[in-house]
């Protein structure tokens, strides 16, 4: 079953459930696709709803941040729901010593010697990885293997 298929299945058993949280969660996340589906004229794969939803975590832990710099934690809490929610629409996460392991192959098969190569590294990293790790921190990484 398709990813979004899936979101949609799972949408109606929350409604029929009347779990309005994950309801109301799960309809943020097919807003979201549709949106993305409109404004680029296409239809998104599964790999485009990852994407998805690899964005709306970014922006609910950003948020999380926020809230909880001004003391709202009834807000933080929400968002860290919405993120659990998400989460489950992720592929298996890799272990530390899997992405080690990625981009020490990454940078054998680009060649790279500074920081200056590291788009080249990331290029080989994000289509093997997208989804299964924090970007971010594997960045850092690969820009710690590149300047010691």
């Amino acid at each position: 079953m398709a990813l979004r298929e899936r979101i949609n299945e799972e949408m109606k058993a929350a409604m029929k459930a009347r779990e309005q949280e994950r309801l109301a969660a799960l309809r943020l996340l097919l807003a979201a696709v549709k949106q993305r589906e409109v404004d680029e004229r296409i239809t998104l794969d599964d790999a485009g709803v990852i994407a998805v939803v690899e964005k709306m975590i970014k922006q609910r832990k950003d948020s999380i941040a926020q809230y909880e710099k001004a003391q709202r934690q009834d807000l933080a809490d929400r968002e860290k729901y919405e993120i659990s929610i998400l989460e489950g629409y992720l592929p298996k996460q890799m272990s530390p010593q899997e992405i080690e392991a990625a981009v020490a192959e990454a940078l054998a098969r680009s060649g790279a010697k500074s920081a200056a190569d590291m788009g080249k590294v990331m290029g080989l990293l994000k289509a093997g990885l997208a989804g299964r790790a924090d970007m971010g921190k594997v960045s850092a990484l690969v820009k710690a293997k590149l300047s010691g």
